[in-house]
């Protein structure tokens, strides 16, 4: 069935087409006024929130400017007062001497007091007349008199005598006496006031779109500006309260004499104590007047798209179906393209002269070819001749065929299809599967089951053949040393030697055969896969110079592996030492380390005399060996160790050019 279907759009479904678009762009026009306004008051409060923090940053620094005064002045008065404690004491003081120092320290009064609360000394004697009540001394010097404390910073405080206002401190003499400093305040205070909240809520306000600005706390307003006369007291409001208890900036919108605005607050804190509440109303007009304006272009944008829409739907109706037709067939070309690039199958489409007209991305990685240099070429040129005419003579569908690609023996299992196409011309095409990979490790698996099965052999047979063969070597050994024929005495010695030396030779393939019977089990480590290299390089190094075989190390990849150290070690010591042997007389000995994908590649490769071609897929095999006193099992317990790690071996080899051994490991 034909999974495709016509499709019409009748004439009474473009009004319903039309409204469905005409309500899609209205709402993308309210959503995005509405984010737009969104966005503005977001804005607008971290203005806020930046203005209120630079307030903070400048309220603080006034109180620390305005305490930094302040303390200078006290610590002025109380230096002064000490000098005139210590001539107090000295009793080398007098109103005279009183009056020089508050002159040249611009000094308003200096009275000293003893515990009855009567002036005793003071630097203005011509008013005194004027003294102060005793009363009023005790009520203000009770601490000093009652020996409470020595130091009083009594502050600000209104003339008694004269106007204005003044800055007072005391201390104590020894006997208990007071000593009392002030000076004339108002230019402290004018600072003060100079620099103080008011002054920077009042610049806040000369901001144009500031409505009001206060620093207020639970008690009412400490310093304001603007219009404040109906702004909600902290006490009366939840958001208010939550601002000054969180200690943390907030914003909302509001009302004012009927206009909305908003208002952001941020707690004043000092050395951890609140002082109070900033609060700024900000107008909304700016951003009343930036609303309008996008509403207005909005509306514009939306008309304008609504009848650039009605005309691109018209046009769509018109085109519906030459659309349609062109849709069907690029979704088949899509699916078609799709599913022979997902193959994981390399595809070939051949035409009836064998040149490549379409491949897939299987084919190029199998093949080795790039897509443009692969089409119109010949496939014979890759799968040979012989090959070609055996798949495309053969009736049958499916072939099995072995070849050499770009050096790599490569065994594939192609099957061929016809089919005609536009120009009425035959093509084929071929589905070719590698079965390379597989083919090695059915090789490996019957290996593998092999060796098990002649390592069982083994066992079986070496334990029975064990005994024997030590009772016999005891024998011969007893025979030789108690028992000496008449006749021939030489050469019955020499017998029982070789006996005994041939009996312990056997004994020693047999410890052999029970090693490969019952291997130890795999103990993986992480390790350094250089400080292997370097651990056979070392060993070897001083054997090959001897034999004149230069050792080479080619590592293109060093990290942490995985491994049964001393297994792999024995792997590559069993290589090296077949390499040495197939050396004759001079030549080198390669190991090679990469990395491909999670797999360690280890490549041993040697100059010497190669191996014949017939006997490469025989060298695996248990107790086949063509050294003379070769025991054959050597690459059976390399092909044991490299399966134990879930990895491969491979050989290349060519006569009388040498041997490469390719050993493939996961790293973990």
């Amino acid at each position: 069935m034909n999974i495709f279907n016509n499709i019409s759009i009748r004439p009474r479904f473009l009004l319903l087409i039309f409204i469905a678009v005409a309500t899609l762009v209205i709402s993308s026009a309210y959503y995005e006024l509405k984010e737009s306004e969104k966005e503005m008051l977001q804005l607008m409060s971290n203005e806020a929130q930046s203005l209120l923090e630079t307030v903070l940053v400048s309220s603080q620094e006034v109180l620390y400017a305005s305490n930094e005064v302040e303390e200078e002045i006290q610590k002025r008065l109380l230096n002064n007062a000490n000098i005139i404690k210590i001539l107090l004491e000295n009793k080398s003081i007098n109103n005279t001497i009183l009056e020089r120092i508050a002159t040249e320290n611009e000094i308003n009064r200096i009275n000293i007091f003893n515990k009855n609360a009567e002036k005793i000394f003071s630097n203005n004697v011509k008013n005194q007349y004027k003294d102060v009540p005793a009363e009023y001394v005790k009520n203000n010097l009770l601490p000093i008199f009652n020996d409470e404390s020595d130091t009083l910073i009594i502050g600000f405080k209104k003339s008694r005598a004269e106007q204005g206002v003044r800055y007072v401190v005391a201390i104590a003499s020894n006997n208990n006496d007071a000593i009392v400093l002030n000076l004339d305040a108002e230019k402290l205070l004018e600072f003060k006031q100079r620099i103080g909240f008011g002054v920077l809520i009042k610049r806040l306000t000369e901001n144009k779109g500031v409505i009001y600005a206060a620093l207020e706390n639970y008690e009412g307003i400490l310093a304001a500006s603007g219009l404040i006369e109906n702004i909600d007291a902290i006490n009366e409001t939840p958001f208010l309260l939550n601002a000054i208890n969180d200690s943390t900036y907030a914003w909302r919108i509001t009302e004012l004499d009927n206009e909305e605005y908003l208002e952001a607050v941020y707690p004043f804190t000092l050395e951890g104590n609140i002082i109070g509440l900033y609060r700024i109303g900000l107008s909304l007009e700016p951003l009343n007047l930036i609303n309008k304006r996008l509403s207005r272009r909005i509306i514009v944008i939306t008309i304008i798209l609504f009848l650039f829409g009605s005309v691109m739907l018209t046009l769509l109706f018109v085109r519906q179906n030459l659309a349609i037709v062109k849709k069907q067939y690029q979704t088949i070309e899509t699916y078609s393209n799709k599913l022979i690039k997902s193959v994981s199958d390399a595809i070939v489409v051949i035409d009836n002269k064998y040149q490549v007209k379409e491949i897939n991305e299987a084919a190029t990685i199998l093949f080795g070819w790039q897509y443009e240099n692969a089409i119109g070429s010949k496939i014979c040129s890759i799968l040979s001749d012989d090959n070609c005419n055996e798949i495309f003579s053969d009736i049958t569908a499916m072939k099995q065929i072995t070849c050499s690609i770009k050096g790599h023996q490569k065994h594939l299992l192609i099957s061929k299809s016809t089919f005609i196409d536009e120009k009425e011309v035959e093509n084929v095409v071929l589905i070719i599967k590698d079965l390379t990979e597989i083919k090695k490790l059915e090789r490996q698996i019957a290996r593998s089951e092999q060796m098990n099965a002649m390592g069982q052999l083994a066992s079986g047979v070496a334990h029975e053949i064990r005994n024997p063969l030590n009772s016999i070597a005891t024998i011969v050994q007893q025979l030789d040393k108690d028992f000496e024929p008449v006749e021939n005495k030489d050469e019955y010695h020499s017998l029982a030697k070789i006996v005994y030396k041939e009996v312990r030779r056997m004994n020693n393939t047999i410890q052999n055969f029970l090693r490969f019977s019952k291997p130890e089990p795999v103990v993986k480590k992480r390790f350094q896969l250089s400080e292997l290299i370097r651990s056979v390089e070392k060993q070897y190094k001083t054997l090959m110079k001897e034999k004149s075989i230069e050792l080479i190390i080619e590592q293109k990849w060093d990290g942490m592996v995985n491994w049964d150290n001393d297994k792999i070690k024995q792997v590559l010591i069993n290589l090296i030492q077949n390499s040495i042997v197939a050396i004759e007389k001079s030549g080198e000995v390669k190991i090679k380390t990469s990395k491909e994908k999670n797999n360690i590649v280890i490549e041993v490769s040697d100059t010497g005399s190669g191996i014949a071609k017939e006997n490469i897929q025989r060298i695996f095999n248990l107790y086949y060996t063509t050294k003379a006193t070769g025991t054959g099992i050597g690459l059976g317990i390399i092909q044991r160790i490299i399966n134990e790690h879930d990895g491969t071996v491979t050989v290349k080899s060519e006569v009388n050019k040498g041997t490469s051994f390719i050993i493939t490991i996961p790293q973990n």
